[in-house]
Formats: structure tokens, sequence, C-alpha cells
């Protein structure tokens, strides 16, 4: 099989650099909060031009935690969208808080900013938007709406890392942008980790106590917090990655206008709108043949993956929360024609001819 992503060659290409930084945290006897995590906390503050980055156990909990720091409780609503990975949702129930959907754009696919305002409720106290796929949300708009409003904005960033617009990067332009480090992120570790990032100083106060224990240190808890915490080896593989994360993603753009020029006359293909700066975490292409198209790119052993088959508000899990099918027509409609194609970095060019060619086979 072609593989949607093929991590062990990129681990390969690092190998050295990798157990080097391993063994370092090995020999140190410090793995739990240590330097390596003060220096990745640092250097990803520094790359993102903020005052403050606290590394945390996954991407969920940077969103769990983003939230509690933010005062989100019991009987608040959370604007977000219904085009996502679960734990968008997941992090806001978890403070007893209901998430409240919009619909979202066909061309990006995600939330659409100017349904946002009619959706704000005297309930209503941050907006979660999701930089899907790696394009970023209008957040210019979206911040106007939410200061018009006095609303906390948390971005989901866990597919967005290092995507900008106008040379700004995601994750700065709310209250916290939040970072998942799974493995097939585009800046991915070793196994779970996350991050959040804030020019807010007391926030940024709040997501560290909360991160271990409500914990200030000395065993003073002024918080009941949670076991969360970004370890040392994950800090040490992740600062490797960092340092080439600009590049990677650029091998991944260049994978992406290939597809492009290849396949937009058979399928809708992503779009990058002009001032944004997209890092394609996933190539996700849509068609009303998805579901052949598939299946006929699994015999050829080519992988591929749909990128949402139900959007959250149909999902069993949530159906408390009330919604139904007609609800949101654009995401009902897109979780019908998306399929996601092998992107990652070193995908070789002759792979992707390949993966092309096969395409244009079957949909010719």
């Amino acid at each position: 099989m072609i593989p949607m992503i093929d991590l062990m060659k990129q681990y390969r290409d690092i190998e050295g650099e990798i157990l080097k930084e391993v063994k370092d945290v090995l020999e140190s006897g410090q793995y739990i909060l240590g330097p390596k995590v003060r220096s990745f906390e640092e250097e990803i503050a520094s790359y993102h031009n903020v005052r403050n980055a606290i590394g945390v156990a996954s991407g969920t909990d940077a969103l769990n935690l983003a939230l509690k720091a933010l005062d989100i409780g019991e009987g608040d609503e959370v604007i977000t969208t219904p085009f996502t990975f679960f734990a968008t949702i997941e992090a806001i129930i978890y403070q007893g808080a209901k998430p409240v959907f919009v619909d979202i754009e066909p061309d990006t696919l995600n939330i659409d900013v100017e349904m946002v305002e009619a959706s704000i409720t005297p309930k209503t106290k941050a907006i979660l938007p999701v930089h899907i796929f790696g394009h970023p949300v209008n957040m210019n708009s979206l911040i106007e709406i939410a200061d018009a409003h006095g609303i906390a904005v948390v971005e989901d960033c866990a597919q967005a890392f290092g995507a900008e617009i106008k040379g700004r990067k995601v994750g700065t332009f709310g209250s916290c942008g939040c970072f998942s480090f799974y493995p097939s992120k585009n800046l991915g570790g070793y196994g779970d980790g996350g991050l959040v990032i804030t020019d807010d100083d007391e926030v940024a106060e709040r997501i560290r106590m909360i991160r271990n224990h409500g914990s200030s240190g000395g065993y003073i808890h002024k918080k009941i917090g949670l076991n969360s915490r970004l370890d040392e080896l994950q800090a040490a593989i992740l600062r490797v990655k960092l340092k080439k994360i600009d590049h990677y993603n650029e091998l991944r753009r260049q994978r992406a206008k290939y597809y492009y020029e290849r396949l937009s006359h058979l399928v809708t293909c992503p779009v990058e709108k002009e001032g944004y700066y997209h890092v394609y975490h996933q190539y996700t292409i849509r068609t009303p043949l998805r579901d052949k198209l598939r299946e006929n790119l699994n015999t050829k052993g080519i992988s591929s993956v749909v990128y949402y088959p139900v959007p959250l508000h149909l999902q069993d899990a949530l159906r408390f929360l009330g919604y139904h099918s007609g609800d949101f027509p654009v995401a009902e409609q897109i979780s019908k024609e998306v399929l996601s194609l092998p992107i990652y970095p070193e995908l070789p060019e002759d792979t992707q001819e390949m993966i092309c060619h096969v395409i244009e086979e079957i949909l010719a």
C-alpha cells in the first residue's frame, strides 16, 4: 500500500539527530518538565512571536486547559464548527459548556465567519475556530466579531502548525492557540503531545498550574488541576523537527501544487485564499464519486481517508445537543464528497505521479 504518511522515511532522514537528543534525555535523569521542555517552549514562543508557550500532554488537553483557564464553565456556550475532529467538541463538553455549531464555507471547509454573529447569545463565552486541514480561518473578521461582543477566541491549530494570514501565524490571533503533536501532524512527535500559546500572562500561569495538578510549586495547590505535562523525550524530539518545520511545510505545498495541476479538472481541489499560507496537513479533494474513487484506489494499493464521514451534529454521541439532519447543509454535503489523499514532505514524485494517473483513469 502507498500510505497516507510515511513516518519512517522522515525518521530515517533525521535518525542521528533524534537518537542524540533521546540519549541526552535518558542520561540527564530529568524526564518531566525539564530543560528540554523549557527550551522547546521558548523556541515555540519565539517562532510565533508570543510571550508564552506551555507544553501539555496532547492537543485535546491543550484545548481543554485553554478553556479552563478562560473560565469557560457550566451553562456557557462555545461557538464552533461541525466539521472537525471530535476532540474539539470534547474539550467544550469537558467544561460543562454547550457547543453551538455554525455551518462551514464550501471552499475552505472552515467555519463560515459571516454566519457566526447570528449564533451569539448572552450565554456565548467563546468561539473555537478550527484551521481545518491547514488553511487558516478568516481570523481578522472573526476577532472583530468576538471583540465587539466581549467573547474570547481559542484557536484549534492542531492541523495548521506554521499556517499564516498575511505573515501572521495562526494561534496568535485569539486569546490562546492550541496545537497537537500527534505523530501524523505537520510537527509531530513520537507519541502524544500538545501545547498552548498565549500573550496573556495570567492565562499562561493558570495553564501552567492546571497542567501540574493545580500546583504553583512546592506542593502548594491553588486549583483542582490535571496531570497534563509534555514529557522531556517528546520535547527533545520536537526540537529537532521544529528546526525543519518550514522546510517540511514547503515540501507539502509543492506536493499540493502537483495534485492541483494534475487533478483540478476532475475533482474539486483545496483552495488557498489570497494572503493565506496553507500548510496542507491533509490534501482533501471533493467529488460526488467519492465512494467509487476510494474503492478503486484501495484495489490499486493507494491509501485514502474520509475526513470526516459524519459531521459532529449528527454523531450519536452528540444527539443530546438536539441537532438534526439539514441543520448545516454545507457540512452535511461536504462529508459525502471529501477524500484525503497521501501527502507528506517525503512523498516521492514518481509515487505521486502514479496516484494521479490512477485517479485520472478512474474518473476519466
